[in-house]
């Protein structure tokens, strides 16, 4: 299988007399690169991405890329081309105000839970949102199902309460339980990325998915079930199904850089409800015909998924613009201690 094969990529006239290849590792001066001549490493061109009006988007992992190839050396990248999804966290070095791209060109999203302490609600409300936000087909995956630890059913069921269209998967990495459903989805030409905390079994289950030893794992505390972060930098591993799968230690730093789709499609309940409230700028707290708060007294909604929404809001806000967000956080602060002042007025008058 050669490279537009594996990778399902189409050659277009307007690409020549360049290279294409995939960046499949990110270093800290140069890119690894697979392309038609197999692997080789490349340097950005600075004339193109550091020149005075440059607007060449930074390559990462998973990019296809313009390549000025050299045999005999270090070859030069001279374009990024256009992304199918992509996700990104605010920059912090250019002090957040701006997206960098972590991961691109992926088809799913793996988001890697372990069905122990560390399963956290909060957690997969907020890896769903950044799924759905990336362009991609978020799969909840559910780790260390041998283990049967306490609770665990009530873990599944909390997951596929919150899925809203994504794939639950309960899966043991160490017995194989329930693989099948992933690998099918591992079609030659598919690329995913893994989203999930240290711990989760992000590592082991790349390795059972590759039927060998592909990535190092870490062994877990037993204080608090979690693990250490193997992965030292980004990269993209070919499986033997010809799928590729994307693991960077910036995937777990990732904000919630615009993430308004992606809210939208992660809280479907909150959202569909929203549209019937009387206000369109409804903040679902104390407004007349508010729709959310209804269903919440109906027993409809549960109160915490509007409290997740809302806090994931908020730091979107924040990530946007943080001195807007740092602004608006104190008018509400004010409008609060009036509204305090008042009722305190009307109870000293009873």
């Amino acid at each position: 299988m050669n490279f537009y094969e594996e990778h399902r990529f189409t050659y277009k006239d307007e690409y020549a007399p360049y290279t294409p290849a995939r960046v499949t590792a990110e270093h800290r001066e140069r890119y690894a690169l697979a392309g038609e001549q197999g692997d080789f490493y490349g340097r950005l061109k600075s004339a193109v991405y550091f020149g005075e009006n440059s607007t060449e988007i930074f390559p990462t992992v998973g990019d296809f890329v313009l390549v000025d190839y050299n045999p005999t050396g270090d070859s030069r990248i001279v374009r990024t081309l256009p992304r199918t999804a992509v996700f990104e966290r605010p920059d912090p070095s250019y002090g957040r105000q701006r997206p960098q791209a972590v991961a691109a060109n992926f088809d799913f999203v793996f988001i890697v839970l372990a069905l122990n302490r560390d399963f956290n609600e909060k957690k997969l409300a907020r890896y769903l949102t950044l799924s759905w936000q990336s362009g991609a087909q978020p799969v909840i995956v559910l780790t260390k199902l041998d283990l049967r630890e306490p609770g665990y059913e009530a873990m599944i069921r909390a997951a596929e309460d919150a899925a809203f269209g994504a794939m639950v998967v309960p899966i043991s990495s160490v017995t194989g339980e329930n693989l099948e459903p992933l690998r099918a989805l591992l079609q030659p030409g598919k690329t995913a990325a893994l989203l999930g905390s240290s711990g989760a079994g992000k590592s082991t289950l790349v390795n059972a998915l590759a039927g060998e030893t592909v990535m190092v794992t870490g062994a877990v505390r037993e204080d608090d079930a979690r693990g250490r972060h193997t992965t030292t930098h980004r990269q993209m591993i070919r499986l033997p199904s010809g799928a590729m799968v994307i693991d960077t230690p910036g995937m777990r730093e990732l904000g919630m850089w615009d993430v308004t789709e992606g809210l939208g499609d992660a809280f479907g309940d909150v959202s569909a409800l929203a549209e019937h409230c009387r206000f369109s700028d409804c903040r679902h707290e104390k407004e007349p015909g508010c729709a959310v708060r209804a269903a919440i007294e109906r027993g409809e909604l549960p109160e915490v998924r509007l409290i997740q929404y809302k806090k994931l809001q908020k730091e979107a806000r924040y990530s946007d613009d943080p001195t807007s967000y740092i602004r608006q956080r104190t008018e509400e602060r004010k409008r609060w201690q009036v509204e305090a002042h008042q009722n305190a007025k009307i109870k000293r008058r009873k």
